[in-house]
């Protein structure tokens, strides 16, 4: 289960630097639906992996996180 968890926090890490990467180099627009995917789903994978080792400034952080990304997806597609 651990290795488990840590593939979902890299993902996470990944997705969120990612998404970062892409909107900064005008490759994704931060109004598209990817951009906001891969900013929440890699906003879960960090909550998982903070709150499987107690971290939880950045489970908070990261929970948030997912909400904004949330919310701006629903935006979207309404």
């Amino acid at each position: 289960m651990s290795a488990l968890i840590n593939i979902i926090g890299w993902y996470g890490t990944a997705a969120i630097i990612g998404a970062y990467a892409l909107v900064s180099f005008s490759i994704l627009s931060p109004e598209s639906v990817l951009y906001q995917a891969l900013n929440g789903t890699g906003a879960i994978g960090i909550v998982v992996v903070s709150l499987q080792k107690k971290a939880y400034q950045p489970a908070v952080l990261n929970i948030i996180w997912t909400a904004i990304a949330a919310v701006a997806v629903a935006r979207m597609l309404l």
